[in-house]
């Protein structure tokens, strides 16, 4: 009897289909390109070059500052953070202060005490796995105690020029709301819109997405009459469907 099989369907191949799970296919964005294109080009217009608004000097402290800010607002952090840079800016500096001291700049944050010894630990690290440096890959990042994937995404691209999106509250909240990314998970969401955003507009798109949450998107009530996009606004709580922000644009 013949062993030959055909080379369009081997035993192996059909094996391996059956054993390979599917991949999760990710929702869809409610925005065409040229909508989605449009949207992020009036982002463009409003800010072209925006910034965070976490205080930082250098690679580290943007890391630490980022990572206090989990569950607490930039201002709070900031006015924790102005003092503890001044005497400790490096890991060695930081590791040094010890834990009690940075619990004490740090404790008008919520949960001070568990993210001064996660500063504390991750200072250690860097210094011993990392020859006292912030490393520019996002793997690396999140192996730090109290680093996530969404700080790791703020740091490369803060302080590394990679274009990333992390999503915080008001990205993963727009993305759903506005049903430009609805995703059920953060990753989910920065999946989707990693996929969707022209590359030119990527390396932006984060401070972007975050401002328009933070002062227009807002998580209580929308200001529809202050938007920029409120005419592509796709979302069930628009407040209006009056353009005028628009024609301030224009102007």
């Amino acid at each position: 009897m013949s062993n030959f099989k055909s080379k369009n369907t081997p035993a192996s191949s059909q094996s391996a289909k059956k054993a390979r799970p599917a991949k999760k296919r990710l929702p869809r964005s409610r925005y065409k390109r040229d909508e989605i294109i449009e949207i992020f080009s009036r982002f463009k217009q409003q800010r072209e070059a925006p910034e965070g608004e976490l205080d930082h000097v250098n690679p580290f402290t943007l890391l630490v500052a980022v990572v206090l800010s989990a569950q607490a607002t930039d201002v709070g952090v900031n006015k924790a953070t102005k003092k503890l840079f001044e005497i400790a800016d490096t890991p060695e500096k930081m590791l040094a202060l010890g834990e009690d001291q940075v619990r004490e700049h740090i404790r008008t944050i919520g949960l001070y005490r568990n993210k001064a010894k996660n500063v504390i630990l991750l200072s250690k690290m860097l210094i011993v796995d990392f020859d006292a440096q912030v490393p520019e890959d996002r793997d690396q990042l999140i192996k730090l105690p109290g680093v996530g994937r969404k700080t790791a995404n703020v740091v490369v691209s803060m302080a590394f020029g990679q274009p990333t999106i992390a999503v915080d509250t008001h990205i993963f909240r727009i993305g759903n709301r506005l049903g430009l990314a609805p995703g059920k998970t953060p990753d989910e969401v920065e999946a989707i819109l990693e996929k969707i955003i022209p590359e030119e507009f990527l390396f932006h798109a984060h401070h972007w997405l975050i401002l328009h949450g933070r002062y227009v998107c807002k998580a209580r009530k929308p200001d529809c009459v202050a938007c920029i996009i409120a005419d592509l606004c796709k979302s069930k709580e628009k407040t209006c469907d009056v353009p005028a922000a628009i024609v301030r644009l224009a102007n």
